[in-house]
């Protein structure tokens, strides 16, 4: 199990994909809880957090030059949910992921993670310009911990999932934009992790090749997986998602069933058609 909490807690280590986690409010078992979360960010790169503000716990006075990017955010997620989350851009959508998966630490609150985590966010970062796609996927592979059997039992699907193939011993800088997004979805979604967060990643890359990555993740599903989606679209959103979570202003304004949610968004910013973009 992981617990960050805010700055007056402490940060413990990440679980094991086999670890267990608490029974949640209705009986089932909870993977990831947060508590009260918030999060500031400054508005610009010139004021700095000196290292007192670490200590100075949630009553620290905000300043003019900082915002509450989210606050008093609390949520359970059970194991095998399938939880889209929604919201317009800047609204905390991204840094809710990234504090799940404790790249972000909480100024107050908590948030606790119950085994281990396939974060497809920012996929493309990690890998290494100059390294051989071969080489690439090994290290990735390796730094997600998967053991070097594993990565040897797996680097075939890997590339013919990826359709990159002619490519194993081209630079990584080399590939377009589209080939980067295939193989790192191809290696994360090889991941035996219980949890799987997903930020918009599939927005880039042909049609053919996004709903064959949509067919992963519903074998995924299929297979007892928790499933976190950040998603702009609403039939995506409909298709994988059973609860939604709306994020406004910084903080959760309805965590209710997906359809619920989308008609409420809906209703707040007269979105188009309720088919695609939200």
């Amino acid at each position: 199990m992981a617990k960050t909490t805010g700055s007056q807690g402490t940060v413990g280590s990440r679980g094991t994909t086999g670890s267990r986690g608490d029974l949640g409010s209705h009986g089932a078992e909870c993977v990831i809880r947060a508590e009260d979360l918030g999060i500031r960010f400054r508005r610009n790169r010139r004021g700095r957090r000196s290292f007192k503000d670490l200590f100075a716990g949630k009553n620290r006075r905000t300043r003019p030059s900082e915002f509450w990017a989210l606050r008093h955010v609390s949520f359970e997620v059970n194991r095998g949910e399938a939880i889209g989350v929604v919201g317009r851009n800047g609204q905390g959508k991204s840094t809710l992921l990234k504090l799940v998966t404790g790249v972000l630490i909480p100024d107050e609150g908590s948030v606790e993670v119950h085994g281990g985590v396939a974060p497809l966010i920012e996929i493309t970062g990690g890998f290494v310009d100059d390294l051989t796609v071969r080489d690439n996927v090994n290290l990735m592979a390796g730094l997600h911990g998967m053991k070097k059997q594993e990565i040897a039992a797996r680097f075939d699907e890997i590339i013919d999932f990826a359709e990159i193939g002619d490519f194993l011993d081209t630079p990584y800088k080399h590939l377009s934009s589209g080939m980067k997004v295939r193989l790192a979805f191809s290696v994360i979604s090889r991941l035996e992790e219980p949890i799987l967060l997903v930020d918009e990643v599939l927005a880039v890359g042909d049609k053919a090749f996004r709903e064959k990555c949509y067919r992963r993740i519903e074998e995924l599903l299929a297979g007892g997986r928790t499933l976190f989606f950040v998603s702009h679209n609403e039939r995506d959103l409909k298709r994988f998602c059973k609860r939604g979570l709306y994020l406004d202003g910084g903080e959760l304004k309805l965590d209710a069933p997906i359809r619920k949610v989308l008609e409420q968004y809906n209703a707040d910013y007269g979105s188009g058609s309720g088919t695609d973009g939200i």
